[in-house]
């Protein structure tokens, strides 16, 4: 790739089912402990799509929703099907599609997942997936993405406090959350911190719900 073609390239509008679908894929790919929990049933994806934490907006989807945000995503080249099992199962193109190394996934699942975040929350929650040791290093990934639109930045980079989200905002999105984040920087640190309990009980709760639905998967593959 050229030196001058990062600044030439744009990526399509994603509604937010679609974010939130890829976000999951990407999410469960790189946590996964077991093989049998990706690829994803739709079932899943659901799931992974309505959980309470490290997600928002928070979102209701149910399994017809889902499988046809599925399948838009797959007619563009973003996920494809795995059939032959006794579940259908779904994998996310996005190595390919967007040319990104390991680490730079991660970045940009969390930015799916929640939207606008600043630089010190982002590396905490990249971390779940991947190690980024300082915001030095999350800021040397973040700078091509950001040269390449795949990351905004809605307040100066490289300053305490920066925030940034993912490149496939609407362009009145971006501007919301542009105005949001400036006025609201300030009183950022206090929300976050009285939200992390909560935060961490959700995420065990939701955790506990996967678990459950996968056990159901297990036993309804089962012969009879």
């Amino acid at each position: 790739m050229s030196n001058a073609e990062p600044s030439t390239e744009s990526w399509p509008v994603l509604p937010i089912r679609e974010r939130r679908v890829l976000g999951v894929l990407i999410e469960k790919q790189k946590t996964s402990k077991s093989p049998d929990a990706y690829p994803m049933s739709v079932n899943a994806i659901t799931t992974g799509c309505n959980q309470k934490s490290n997600r928002d907006p928070v979102l209701d989807l149910d399994e017809d929703e889902v499988e046809e945000t599925l399948t838009r995503l797959q007619g563009g080249g973003w996920v494809s099907k795995i059939t032959g099992g006794r579940v259908e199962r779904w994998r996310h193109l996005l190595y390919e599609n967007w040319k990104v190394g390991r680490v730079e996934l991660a970045i940009l699942a969390e930015l799916l997942l929640r939207g606008p975040q600043s630089e010190g929350d982002l590396r905490t929650r990249v971390c779940r997936m991947d190690d980024v040791p300082d915001l030095d290093q999350l800021r040397a990934l973040l700078k091509p993405l950001a040269e390449r639109k795949l990351v905004v930045y809605l307040t100066p980079p490289e300053r305490r406090g920066t925030t940034l989200t993912h490149g496939f905002h609407t362009p009145e999105e971006l501007q919301a959350a542009a105005m949001a984040f400036g006025r609201g920087a300030a009183e950022a640190p206090v929300a976050e911190g009285r939200s992390s309990l909560a935060e961490e009980v959700a995420r065990l709760r939701d955790e506990v719900r996967e678990l459950r639905d996968w056990v159901l998967e297990l036993r309804a593959a089962r012969p009879s």
